[in-house]
């Protein structure tokens, strides 16, 4: 790779400090890292503090203080971090995007990386943040996805690297969301109409007999949770799925159907009244609904 190679102990610099970029850094804090800052235009000096991670000022700064850049900012923002970013990068650094956007936008996001002679990654996420911390499987395309699965492997990540032109990851990424944002979706419009008609037992039933190995109402307990916590930040990756298909002259007929009820949800603003952790149940969320 271009320019130097990161320290054995690389400085580790957050754009955007969210959910998922909290969780990274706790678990990168908790395998021995030393050196994590971050930025974000909130206030985030609470959830930084969890991780000892120094807050910085500006993306000028965080560029200054760090070897390895990672993008967590939510997909309609990811495009400008970068540009914001770019003029204080150089060769040392590693920008690593892991949002969710489609194959063409990370493509452009890499073109904005090189003209600082900067190394891009580009990094699917591919399960939810929470659960693994920084040791959530990640797929990486770009420059600088070998030195990144380098330099940061022997910390726990889980990082694979994928052949092919910048946009392979997020592809996968992608594609794969048709089936489980579109499964969210599907299984709520299911349990909404089944509850007001008293079907519900009969209809987990019938799907427990018609694809056995799967406990039916458990899985819809467990996405619509995940739909009332994170509705909106699916909708918006619904959209990018749509944008990827669109791009290859796919109609997405069912990304477009799965973002309008991600995007239905998020707009009841369940997510206020369950607090952190969300619905228990499915049943929690209907009983809410129908007041």
């Amino acid at each position: 790779m271009r320019g130097h190679r990161p320290r054995l102990q690389p400085a580790i610099g957050f754009i955007g400090f969210g959910e998922a970029g909290t969780h990274i850094a706790n678990g990168l804090r908790s395998a021995g890292l030393e050196r994590l800052s971050a930025f974000d235009i909130r206030d985030i000096h609470d959830s930084a503090a969890l991780s000892s991670t120094l807050v910085v000022e500006s993306p000028a700064a965080l560029a200054d203080s760090s070897d390895i850049l990672i993008a967590a900012v939510t997909a309609s923002s990811a495009l400008e971090a970068a540009t914001q970013i770019a003029p204080f990068l150089d060769s040392r650094h590693l920008y690593v995007d892991i949002n969710s956007v489609s194959p063409a936008l990370k493509q452009q996001i890499d073109a904005v990386i090189r003209t600082r002679n900067a190394a891009f990654v580009e990094a699917a996420v591919m399960a939810p943040v929470a659960p693994y911390g920084h040791r959530v499987p990640m797929l990486l395309g770009g420059s600088g996805a070998a030195l990144f699965a380098e330099t940061m492997t022997p910390f726990g990540m889980r990082l694979e690297v994928l052949q092919g032109t910048v946009g392979t990851a997020a592809a996968v990424k992608m594609c794969r969301s048709i089936v489980v944002k579109g499964l969210e979706a599907l299984l709520f419009e299911c349990v909404l109409g089944a509850n007001r008609y008293g079907a519900e037992d009969r209809v987990f039933a019938s799907l427990n007999e018609s694809f056995p190995g799967i406990d039916w109402k458990k899985l819809a307990d467990y996405m619509i949770n995940r739909v009332v916590l994170h509705g909106e930040r699916r909708a918006h990756e619904m959209e990018e799925v749509a944008e990827t298909l669109r791009a290859i002259g796919i109609d997405p007929i069912m990304a477009e159907a799965a973002a309008r009820r991600q995007a239905w949800s998020a707009g009841l603003d369940l997510k206020s009244r369950f607090g952190a952790d969300g619905p228990a149940s499915y049943r929690d969320v209907l009983n809410t609904i129908n007041k």
